[in-house]
């Protein structure tokens, strides 16, 4: 945390299907957006807080991109598209997440990757080569450990980072991919 200065400039980007998957297998628990936010920022100046959003269509995310929006983060939202053999169609956010990190490399000091996952050593590696500072937030045992060890600070994510149980509302209508449930 010695390299954390409170003049930092910092972009937070969030994946949160990567995040909602690792807390569900880890914690049978929902991340708490609001203090995730307060404790990557600490204290920094935060240019940008995007988190990364996928929707089923068959899915209604309105609470939970109000609820993220609430707290300061901005929302971008892909669609996954179900064909009718079952197939998903539409990807993940991990390209859309490595060009707005590199769209944001000369604005920042800091890019906060909030993900686990492997496929954005390039994005780590790249951002290096650029003087961009970058820390990992991701839960142990979720995480590629290329990814930590290339980025220049891992920040494991625990249960206080988790919505506690007394906080989480009952869902009548639960989906595999949704993640606000």
């Amino acid at each position: 945390m010695s390299d954390i200065k409170i003049d930092q400039r910092i972009a937070i980007l969030v994946d949160t299907a990567n995040m909602y998957h690792s807390a569900k297998s880890r914690f049978k628990s929902r991340v708490d957006y609001k203090r995730l936010l307060e404790m990557i920022c600490r204290g920094r100046k935060v240019v940008r807080a995007i988190a990364f959003v996928m929707k089923s269509e068959d899915v209604e995310i309105k609470p939970f991109t109000d609820a993220l929006h609430a707290v300061g983060f901005e929302t971008r939202v892909k669609v996954i598209k179900r064909h009718n053999d079952h197939k998903s169609k539409g990807g993940n956010w991990d390209v859309g997440i490595a060009l707005c990190a590199t769209e944001l490399a000369s604005k920042v000091d800091c890019i906060s990757l909030v993900s686990g996952d492997g496929d954005f050593i390039d994005l780590i590696e790249y951002l290096d080569q650029h003087g961009v500072r970058t820390e990992i937030y991701a839960f142990e045992g979720c995480v590629s450990s290329e990814l930590m060890e290339k980025a220049d600070g891992f920040y494991p994510l625990t249960e206080e980072w988790l919505i506690s149980t007394d906080q989480q509302p009952q869902h009548t209508q639960h989906t595999k991919d949704d993640p606000t449930n």
